[in-house]
């Protein structure tokens, strides 16, 4: 089996022009639904930790 660099960059070459890129607006908009899904993910955790943190403590603090 041997490599041939010439081949495989013909190769690339071939297969990159293939690729369908996306427009600048469609990455600005996927990139701002990827953070704003990112944002509401960190409140929705954020509530989260808070609601299991007061249950946690109201837990032990009942038994003392």
């Amino acid at each position: 089996m041997s490599f041939d660099p010439v081949g495989f960059l013909r190769d690339v070459r071939s297969e990159v022009s293939k690729v369908t890129w996306p427009s600048r607006k469609e990455t600005l908009i996927t990139t701002a639904m990827v953070i704003g899904m990112a944002l509401i993910a960190s409140f929705f955790f954020f509530a989260a930790d808070q609601l299991i943190g007061l249950g946690v403590r109201t837990l032990f603090s009942s038994g003392s």
